[in-house]
């Protein structure tokens, strides 16, 4: 028996496709629910990159933007949230 079996709790486990399956159903439901087909995420998307990219340098490959679901404030449901990761590789000097 190896060491790393030993501790295998440790591992990172990946989601089963059950759960994969799940998620994609909830995404495709958000957008749905908010009249937002994946066209206008990517256009939604290209946009903000343009925008961003005026004032610094993004790693396009590594963005992620959804629309997802949150708690209203009030707690009386949930509403649509657009979510952004953009990592930033350098602020530019002049912007465009």
């Amino acid at each position: 028996m190896d060491l790393f079996d030993l501790f295998g709790f440790l591992k990172k486990k990946e989601p089963s496709s059950g759960t994969v399956a799940k998620d994609r159903l909830k995404l495709v439901l958000v957008h749905d629910r908010v009249n937002c087909s994946s066209q206008v995420l990517e256009m939604l998307k290209g946009d903000i990159i343009k925008v961003i990219s005026n004032y610094m340098e993004i790693d396009e490959d590594e963005l992620d933007i959804n629309i997802t679901q949150t708690r209203s404030e009030d707690n009386s449901g949930t509403v649509p949230v657009l979510y952004a990761n953009i990592p930033i590789k350098s602020m530019r000097r002049n912007a465009n």
